[in-house]
């Protein structure tokens, strides 16, 4: 279920799934980890678990970066962890219905069972700035503004220069604007993704992309909404 583990420097991995080409990932420094996103339902979520303790015994957080199913669904498999997320994530997050959940499955046919059966953990700990002392590692939560959602919260690990920022950006895809995305504010909450100066930026989906492929994508988006 889970595809390759690629380090993108010391500490800092993440795991491309092939199934939605969706990214997790994990950060360690000397005392804990940080695991970003939990996948798409609660078996995959488990398969992220058991190949994390391969690589760690430390205890761990998450952070959900947004409210889809794909990012969140695997969360029953981090029992008894803080789980980080916006307020606007947690709050929907405690709202998602029987419908909703029909509507995930006819959007991502393939994962019904996973949509369908899963638990849902709503976030343990809502904020919009937030900063976690990993040992030897500090790593930000940061909300840049709403874009893809109204509560998306990027991840800045800044010893690493780099920065999970959920589907905020995409590679091999358009990003996607729902019903619950901001389109006209999108730009200004890239604007300030890219004021944190990352050398590698780790989209939702796709492989990681240099700050180049991010600036073009914001006037792609600017261009496609104005």
């Amino acid at each position: 279920m889970l595809d390759r583990w690629v380090e993108l420097a010391a500490g800092v991995w993440v795991v491309r799934n092939r199934e939605l080409d969706l990214n997790l990932g994990l950060v360690l420094g000397s005392r804990s980890g940080l695991v970003v996103d939990t996948g798409f339902g609660a078996a995959h979520g488990a398969a992220f678990a058991e190949a994390i303790r391969e690589h760690t015994p430390l205890p761990l957080s998450v952070v959900l970066t947004h409210a889809h199913f794909d990012h969140v669904l695997g969360t029953s498999a981090f029992p008894g962890v803080e789980v980080y997320a916006h307020p606007v994530c947690a709050a929907r997050l405690t709202e998602i219905t029987v419908h909703d959940r029909e509507q995930w499955s006819q959007e991502c046919p393939a994962f019904t069972e996973e949509i369908t059966v899963s638990p849902l953990v709503p976030p343990t700990a809502g904020t919009a700035d937030h900063t976690l002392d990993l040992g030897g590692r500090t790593v930000r939560l940061l909300h840049p503004g709403r874009g893809h959602t109204g509560g998306d919260l990027i991840v800045h690990i800044p010893d690493a220069a780099c920065v999970f920022a959920g589907d905020l950006v995409e590679q091999g895809a358009e990003p996607q604007a729902g019903e619950d995305a901001f389109p006209a504010e999108w730009p200004a909450s890239l604007d300030r993704l890219l004021a944190l100066d990352p050398q590698l930026v780790v989209p939702g989906h796709g492989e990681p992309v240099a700050p180049a492929f991010v600036a073009a994508q914001r006037e792609a988006l600017t261009a496609g909404w104005t």
